[in-house]
């Protein structure tokens, strides 16, 4: 018999049904008392100084960029396999992409083309490493790196919730980190995303601009006594505000977190178990030290051949049987996906700079041989097997 078995699931109960009535009973609505807690809560739990909500990690990541000084006539180098709205965050600001090409064992930017990309380019004034699928990058070195060069670094953490290098929560290594409440990451608000720092200024700055670049927030103003007059306007902002009900679902899930993430945990361990005699499947790698947040659960199908000196021929072949591998898990209704895509392939950016595919070759074996399988919290045993049998059979 078929199960339906989706990429994942939000985890939403009653008490998030609750949360979200109340804003529309006492009538705040808009920035107010439930995202300030949640920015308080996610804070606190990340170890950054300060949290500010807004309404999608893209929107955070432009923040970020902006209080950060990135502007017309700078570069900003970010990995080529990455959600597309990494590379759009930049272009916001009027500065230009610098791809640089992957580790295709973590998914992550290969540090080790760092160097050579910043010492030949000096209008490179930041670097985005994206924690992809819940992974950190390898920021010591990074920010080693940054500092040698006098470089900013703003860390796209959309899919970074709860992971960790030794006991530094994603997103607090750089100037500045991003995260997602999208449906597809582990806590949800619909849309939404966070900005964290420890930069006093960079915090004030992104306060003023995700609101219109107003010096008072409403909240103030309403607490405070002469808040019939608006407040002065310093700066050109944005409207990148988080609704109060967003706010109140961020509350839920954080009051949830635990559950959520060791939930996730535990089906990753049993796929690390299941799969590990599976040559056609190479499963996630994580670097001592290094917590996965699980954001996904990320394979390479390499179809049980030596990927190690991947040519393009090759990678186009294995991409053929990858795809009819996923079809076959389709037609069990057995959702996956590409892990994500490689944004220098993509239409708008390949058109833009002329781009080959092979041109950053692990990015584009990452797009072509990757597969994400289905994760949540609370997934049943009888739905982990499901699962774990159509694979080996579609592999046959």
């Amino acid at each position: 018999m078929k199960m339906n078995i989706p990429i994942t699931k939000t985890i939403f109960g009653d008490e998030e049904k609750e949360a979200m009535v109340k804003p529309l009973e006492t009538g705040w609505v808009v920035q107010g008392p439930n995202v300030a807690k949640f920015q308080k809560m996610f804070s606190e739990f990340t170890g950054a100084k300060f949290a500010h909500a807004t309404t999608s990690c893209t929107t955070a990541l432009h923040l970020g960029l902006e209080a950060m000084g990135i502007t017309r006539g700078d570069k900003v180098i970010v990995p080529s396999f990455t959600y597309v709205a990494s590379a759009n965050a930049v272009e916001y600001t009027g500065a230009e992409v610098v791809f640089c090409d992957i580790d295709l064992r973590t998914f992550n930017i290969d540090e080790t083309k760092l160097e050579d990309l910043i010492k030949n380019d000096t209008s490179i004034k930041a670097i985005m490493p994206v924690n992809l699928f819940g992974l950190c990058s390898n920021m010591p070195y990074i920010m080693n790196l940054a500092k040698k060069y006098d470089l900013k670094v703003i860390e796209d953490s959309a899919c970074g919730f709860d992971g960790w290098i030794g006991d530094n929560h994603s997103g607090t290594f750089a100037d500045v980190g991003c995260f997602s409440f999208h449906p597809r990451k582990s806590i949800c608000t619909g849309e939404g995303g966070m900005l964290i720092t420890n930069d006093d200024k960079i915090a004030n700055k992104v306060s003023q601009l995700k609101d219109h670049g107003a010096s008072k927030s409403d909240l103030q103003r309403h607490k405070e006594k002469g808040g019939s007059l608006l407040p002065d306007f310093t700066m050109r902002g944005y409207n990148y505000r988080m609704t109060d009900m967003q706010g109140a679902l961020g509350v839920c899930q954080m009051d949830k977190k635990e559950y959520i993430m060791n939930g996730r945990r535990e089906v990753a361990v049993k796929y690390d178990e299941a799969l590990k005699d599976i040559s056609q499947l190479v499963t996630p790698y994580i670097p001592e030290n290094y917590k996965h947040g699980y954001q996904s659960y990320v394979c390479i199908f390499t179809d049980g051949e030596d990927i190690s000196n991947l040519t393009k021929e090759q990678i186009d072949r294995l991409n053929i049987k990858r795809n009819i591998f996923m079809e076959k898990l389709e037609e069990m209704t057995i959702a996956t996906r590409q892990g994500t895509h490689a944004v220098h392939t993509l239409g708008y950016y390949k058109n833009k700079n002329n781009f080959k595919d092979e041109d950053f070759l692990m990015s584009y074996a990452a797009d072509r041989l990757s597969i994400a399988l289905p994760l949540y919290a609370g997934m049943s045993d009888e739905e982990f097997d499901y699962v774990i049998t159509n694979i080996k059979e579609a592999l046959k």
